[in-house]
């Protein structure tokens, strides 16, 4: 009997060894094709985030690839700013509800700001027993395990990747860490390459803005609508919420600004004797003429209207032109929470802010090569006036004035002498024209009277409807002295300014003559006069410029039916030694 039993205990202690060598040897299996299958997964999310060249889907990939790879819940990417906060959060496993009711997205504190410090590989088994932990806010997921590599960029931190609970209540191991930190460097290398992408696009698209901004400008169009499209675009390349051009002068001073985007209305059309204390001051003081700032509404070099900042962040602004010769500056701004502007944003803004200065520089080029070959022009026509339009006239008339004494009838006398005297008025007024076809406005020395009546009249038409007469006779250029001419244009202008208002006239007529020591200004036109107990207060301001000037002012009935109203303004001119 013993024999028996240990002969049939024999040939089952090999058999039990056996299983467990095959058990042991599957379990060694599984690992191997575990490894296999995770060193795949890891070759295909290395390959996946180097396909993308768009940045914030390569940054996408690879946290959604780190969370699959480490078999975590939840994971995250963080972008360091130069602030050395997050400016960017892109968290996978948290849906858009629950993300809304957490609130803001960290910025950098905690576990989170402790990768930032100290940038290497970090493992925890339970994130609340870390000195840097200090609790979640309200509704976010519960989270324990942990495990946060940096990537980098070359040798520039450019950010984390954070992962936490490991799916089945394990902790993440030291295999975990390395294929983490594997997929550290692959991204590393997948962001380099997308933002040498983001760059050459970036410059290419600055490029079409500088190129479309000089053809608009040179092709005619005006210079605000241009000035609008540059606007436009920068905003729309930067991705701005705002964008402003402050006009500069001469001085600094601020001669007025364009905007477009949010709250645009209140930065239009802002002067200021001076620029200092605004965002476009600080540009200018910049060497580089380029001032990115982190905070706008709160930055302290802004004390002019600091109000119009409020709700912006991060602003840019650059200076349009050379410190010699400045048209402008530039300035771009976006909104609290969201992401301030990066270097690789705004490196192309000074050469496409340098071509726009190029182009203002050829459009004012060409404006004065017009205006030259215009005044040109004024010359030709005054000569050929000059030289056969009057001298043809006077010569009839001087014909018609030897024939009027052969002519007997009274009647035909009579309109024959109208006639030379109308061809006496024609020769006044074509010599007139000629004066102010050869009025020049010279940058050291104030424009002429004749010019200047001119301007007034052109500037008054849009008011009227219409364009005034305008009739000029004498030596008004050299006659009148300064203080007179400027009394002058302030009649005709608040004159044209009672008939645009008031008089509903479809015509009007500006006389201005010297003669005899007295100037004379008549102001007529054909609307319907002024009603009896009409205001007065602007007549009375003519009347009393009159008076201190030692003249007077008449106001009568102007045309048939006592329509219309002409106004005549005199004053004595001082002589010749006494101005």
């Amino acid at each position: 009997m013993g024999g028996e039993d240990q002969a049939a205990v024999g040939p089952k202690a090999p058999r039990l060894r056996l299983d467990e060598l095959l058990d042991e040897l599957q379990v060694r299996m599984d690992e191997v094709r575990g490894t296999r299958d995770r060193l795949n997964g890891l070759l295909e999310a290395v390959m996946s985030v180097g396909r993308e060249l768009d940045l914030p889907q390569v940054l996408r990939g690879i946290v959604e690839a780190a969370v699959v790879l480490v078999d975590a819940e939840y994971g995250a990417l963080g972008v360091i700013g130069d602030d050395r906060k997050l400016a960017q959060f892109l968290p996978v496993g948290i849906s858009d509800d629950l993300r809304a009711r957490i609130g803001d997205l960290p910025s950098g504190h905690g576990i989170l700001g402790e990768l930032i410090r100290n940038p290497e590989p970090l493992r925890l088994p339970e994130l609340s027993e870390h000195p840097a932990s200090y609790g979640f806010p309200a509704h976010h997921p519960p989270m324990h395990s942990f495990l946060g590599v940096p990537i980098r960029v070359r040798e520039e931190v450019f950010g984390n990747l954070y992962m936490t609970e490991k799916r089945g209540g394990a902790d993440f191991d030291e295999e975990d860490e390395a294929v983490l930190s594997t997929l550290a460097v692959a991204a590393g290398i997948a962001i380099e390459n997308a933002r040498l992408f983001e760059e050459v696009r970036l410059r290419e698209r600055w490029l079409a803005a500088s190129s479309e901004f000089t053809s608009a400008l040179l092709s005619g169009s005006g210079e605000s609508q241009v000035l609008e499209g540059m606007l436009e675009r920068a905003r729309d390349i930067t991705a701005a919420d705002i964008g402003v051009f402050y006009l500069l002068g001469q001085s600094g001073e601020l001669r007025g600004s364009l905007a477009l985007g949010d709250r645009a209305g209140t930065h239009r059309d802002i002067v200021l004797p001076s620029s200092e204390g605004t965002l476009a001051a600080a540009a200018v003081g910049e060497e580089a003429g380029l001032i990115i700032v982190a905070d706008v509404e709160s930055d302290e070099r802004i004390t002019v209207q600091p109000e119009q900042w409020k709700g912006f962040g991060s602003a840019v602004a650059v200076t349009v032109g050379t410190k010699e010769k400045l048209s402008g500056v530039l300035a771009l701004a976006r909104r609290h929470g969201r992401p301030a502007f990066a270097g690789i944003e705004v490196a192309a803004l000074p050469g496409f802010a340098g071509q726009a200065a190029l182009a203002l520089e050829l459009a004012d080029r060409r404006r004065d090569a017009e205006q030259m070959s215009l005044l040109e022009d004024h010359d030709r026509i005054a000569r050929d006036l000059h030289d056969l339009a009057i001298q043809r006239l006077f010569a009839t008339g001087m014909t018609l004035q030897s024939a009027q004494r052969f002519v007997e009838h009274p009647e035909a006398s009579e309109r024959l002498a109208r006639a030379i005297d109308d061809l006496d008025a024609t020769i006044k007024i074509i010599r007139s024209t000629i004066f102010g076809l050869r009025a020049r406005e010279v940058s050291a020395v104030a424009p002429k009277l004749r010019l200047r009546a001119v301007q007034i009249l052109d500037e008054a038409a849009t008011a009227l409807g219409f364009a005034p007469a305008l009739r000029m006779q004498g030596l008004i250029d050299t006659d009148v002295p300064p203080p007179v001419a400027d009394e002058v244009l302030a009649v005709i202008r608040e004159a044209l300014a009672n008939v645009a208002r008031h008089a509903r006239a479809t015509r009007a007529e500006v006389s201005i003559a010297v003669g005899e020591g007295v100037l004379t200004v008549v102001v007529g036109d054909n609307g319907i006069g002024i009603p009896e107990g009409g205001r007065r207060s602007g007549l009375r301001n003519l009347a009393e410029r009159a008076e201190l000037l030692g003249g007077e002012l008449t106001v009568s009935a102007h045309g048939q039916a006592g329509r219309g109203t002409k106004l005549e303004w005199r004053v004595p001119l001082p002589a010749t030694g006494q101005r």
